[in-house]
C-alpha cells in the first residue's frame, strides 16, 4: 500500500480520537464518521502517487446509521502483497515517541507533496590553534609566529588587559583560567583543532625582580627562587587535566569516537530500530540483532539482517539510531569507519544532521567484500545530499558538528534513480563489529606542550644532584614543581589526543638559530632560546614524525657563552624534519624510574 492510506488513517484521527483500525486481506479498513474525512482521501487517493506506484482503487461503503467504512484496496495488480499497518505504526513511534497521529499526518503530507521544510546550517566554524599561557615569554612568540604565518589564531588569557597591551588589538581573545574549571566555558573551544599550551607555573627570586624582571629572564641559575601565585599541583597538574577536557571534544582522540560497538557486555551505543519499505507500502523486513558468536573472534556482534522484497514496488530494507541524546560533534574528524564483515553487496550509510524523522539523509554508498571482515572509511566530504532517493543540489554543505542520527540500507535503488548493481532480493545479513569516527592520516599533533628537561630526574637513582639544574635539586623546595610537571605531561599522554611534548632546558631570551640537540630519554643539560622553541612547537603541529612524542631540546651554546646573530642578516628559518624524524614514540625518562621500581627488595 502507498503511504497516502496511513495519510487516511492520520486524517480520521483527527477527526475522531478513537477510530478503530482493520487490516484484512488484500484491503485496510479505516472505520469513520466523518464525511470530510471520506472526501480527504478520496481526494489523496485519486490524486497522489508513491514512487512511480499506480493508484490506489477507493471503494466506500455503508454500514449502518452514521458509519461509514473506507477501504484501501493493496494495489491495482493481482500480485501485489498486504501492507502491515501495525509495523508501519511500530516503525513511526519507535523514531517519534510518544506517538502523535497529527505527526504521522505531517509526515505523510510531505510525501505526497514531495516537499521538506529541513534545511540544516552549514554551522561551519572557521578551525583555529589555540595559544594558552599566550601572556608569557614563549606563549607571545608562538602567537607572533602564527600570526606571521597567516595560521587563525586564538589565545586564552587570564587579564585581557595585559593581553591587549602584550599582543595587539587584533588577535581573538577568550578570557579564562585552566585553574579554574568553571571559566573554560565550551564556546571558548568552538573551531579548535590544534592546541599549543605554554601555560606553567609561575617561579620568581625570593627578593624580588625588577621591572623589567631581568633576574627571571637569566633563568634560576642566577636566583633564589620561590613560587609565585598558584602552586605546581594546581597549575601544572589539575590545570593540565582542565584544559585536556576543556578542549578534548574539538581536537579529537587518535582512536576516534565509537558510535556503535558490541563487547562481551553487549552492544553499546543508540538504539537500532526498522525502517523498511513498509513506509511505503513495501514488505520489505530488517532489524539490528545481536548474534552471540558471529563476530570475528567469535564474540558478539551486532547484525543486520533481513529480506529486502520488490514486492509493492518495495526494495529496501534498512536499520537506523534513534536520535542520539546529544548532537555529535565530528568536526576533528575525517569520516566515519566501520568494521564489518561483507556479503558481496553494495549498501548506504546515511547521516543525518536533523532531528525530524523525514529529512535530508547525507548518504555515500560502500561496496563490501563476500565472506571477509573488512575496515571501510567512508570520508565525510564524500557523502552525497539526499531526500528519497534523489541528490539536493541546493543542500547545505555536510556539518560534522551536528550528527543527530545513522542509518545503514540495503536497497534496490542508489541515487536518483541509478540501480545497485549488487542488489538482489531474498535474505541478507551485515555482521557490524563497531562504527566510529576517524582521523585524516598521517594524523599529526593536536595537543603541543612545552614542558621541562629534569622532571624524572628528581628521584632517579645515583644522579649527582650537583651537576643538575637548580629546579631537579630544589624540587622539593619549589612544591614538587618537575613531579607536578611529570603528572601533567601523563595525563596528555593517557587522554588519547595525539601530542608532542617539548622539553626545553633552561630557557633564555637569545635569538633562534644556534645549533641545536633533540634527545629523548631526559638526560641532557644546558639552554634554549623561547623563539627557538616558539619555532619547534609550530613546526611539530605539521610533523606526523612529531606525533605521540616527547623529546629534550638543547643549543651546542655552553651557558658561558652568550648566543648572538647581526639582525641585518638573520639566519635562515630551520626545517626541523631532520630533527623530528629522529624520535621515536614512548620514551619519556620514566624507564629508569620503572627500572627501579622493578628491582626487588
Amino acid at each position: 500500500m502507498a503511504v497516502s492510506g496511513a495519510a487516511c488513517l492520520a486524517n480520521s484521527a483527527l477527526s475522531s480520537p478513537q477510530i478503530p483500525v482493520k487490516i484484512s486481506s488484500g484491503s485496510l479498513g479505516v472505520y469513520g464518521r466523518s464525511s470530510d474525512f471520506l472526501q480527504f482521501a478520496e481526494n489523496s487517493l485519486s490524486s497522489s502517487t508513491s514512487l512511480g506506484q499506480p493508484r490506489r482503487k477507493l471503494r466506500v461503503v455503508r454500514q449502518g446509521y452514521g458509519q461509514q467504512h473506507v477501504v484501501l484496496a493493496a494495489g491495482s495488480d493481482s500480485d501485489k502483497k498486504p501492507w502491515d499497518l501495525g509495523r508501519f505504526i511500530r516503525t513511526y513511534t519507535f523514531y517519534n515517541e510518544p506517538f502523535n497521529l497529527s505527526k504521522v499526518f505531517e509526515f505523510v503530507s510531505a510525501r505526497l507533496s514531495g516537499s521538506s521544510e529541513e534545511k540544516p546550517s552549514s554551522g561551519m566554524e572557521k578551525e583555529v590553534v589555540l595559544v594558552t599561557g599566550a601572556t608569557g615569554g614563549t606563549g607571545k612568540r608562538v602567537l607572533t609566529l602564527l600570526q606571521s604565518k597567516g595560521i587563525p589564531v586564538r589565545a586564552l588569557v587570564r587579564n585581557v588587559e595585559k593581553a591587549r597591551s602584550l599582543l595587539g588589538p587584533d588577535v581573538e581573545l577568550v578570557v579564562a583560567d585552566v585553574t579554574q574549571k568553571s571559566t573554560l566555558l565550551p564556546e571558548y573551544f568552538k573551531g579548535v583543532r590544534q592546541v599549543i599550551n605554554c601555560v606553567s607555573v609561575i617561579v620568581g627570586p625570593k627578593e624580588g625582580d625588577n621591572s623589567e624582571r631581568q633576574k627571571y629572564m637569566q633563568g634560576i641559575k642566577f636566583f633564589d627562587p620561590e613560587i609565585k601565585g598558584d602552586s605546581p599541583e594546581t597549575v601544572e597538574f589539575k590545570g593540565l587535566q582542565n584544559l585536556i577536557e576543556a578542549v578534548k571534544e574539538n581536537v579529537g582522540v587518535r582512536d576516534g569516537v565509537s558510535l556503535y560497538t558490541v563487547t562481551e557486555k553487549g552492544p553499546a551505543g543508540p538504539a537500532w530500530g526498522s525502517l523498511d519499505d513498509v513506509v511505503m507500502g513495501g514488505v520489505s523486513e530488517s532489524s539490528m540483532q545481536l548474534s552471540l558468536n558471529g563476530g570475528e573472534n567469535g564474540g558478539p556482534v551486532g547484525l543486520f539482517k533481513g529480506v529486502v522484497s520488490t514486492s509493492n514496488n518495495g526494495g529496501f530494507a534498512s536499520i537506523r539510531t534513534r536520535n542520539f541524546s546529544e548532537v555529535q560533534d565530528l568536526s576533528a574528524y575525517e569520516g566515519i569507519e566501520m568494521r564489518i564483515k561483507g556479503n558481496g553487496r553494495r549498501f548506504k550509510l546515511i547521516i543525518r544532521l536533523s532531528a525530524d524523522w523525514d529529512a535530508i539523509g547525507y548518504t555515500l554508498s560502500f561496496d563490501t567484500a563476500y565472506n571477509e571482515w573488512q575496515t571501510i572509511r567512508l570520508p565525510f566530504k564524500d557523502f552525497i545530499p539526499v531526500f528519497r532517493a534523489k541528490s539536493v543540489k541546493d543542500a547545505p554543505p555536510f556539518d560534522r558538528s551536528q550528527i543527530t542520527s545513522l542509518q545503514l540500507l540495503y536497497s534496490k535503488f542508489e541515487y536518483d534513480g541509478a540501480l545497485n548493481p549488487s542488489f538482489e532480493t531474498g535474505p541478507f545479513e551485515l555482521p557490524i563489529a563497531s562504527i566510529k569516527s576517524y582521523m585524516k592520516e598521517p594524523i599529526k599533533p593536536r595537543f603541543v606542550h612545552v614542558g621541562s628537561a629534569g622532571v624524572t630526574r628528581p628521584d632517579r637513582p645515583g644522579l649527582d644532584l650537583s651537576k643538575q639544574p637548580p629546579a631537579v635539586r630544589l624540587n622539593k623546595e619549589l612544591d614538587y614543581i618537575l613531579t607536578y610537571k611529570l603528572k601533567g605531561e601523563d595525563a596528555i599522554r593517557d587522554s588519547g589526543i595525539p601530542y608532542a611534548i617539548i622539553r626545553p632546558c633552561a630557557l633564555t631570551e637569545e635569538p633562534a638559530g644556534a645549533e641545536l640537540i633533540f634527545e629523548q630519554g631526559d638526560n641532557i643539560t644546558g639552554k634554549v632560546g623561547r623563539e627557538e622553541i616558539a619555532r619547534i612547537c609550530i613546526a611539530a603541529l605539521d610533523s606526523p614524525a612529531a606525533t605521540d612524542t616527547t623529546f629534550e631540546v638543547k643549543s651546542t651554546v655552553p651557558f658561558s657563552q652568550p648566543f648572538e646573530i647581526d639582525p641585518s642578516n638573520p639566519p635562515p628559518e630551520r626545517d626541523y624534519a631532520e630533527f623530528f624524524a629522529t624520535l621515536k614514540p614512548g620514551i619519556t625518562g620514566k624507564e629508569a624510574l620503572e627500572q627501579q621500581e622493578s628491582i626487588p627488595v
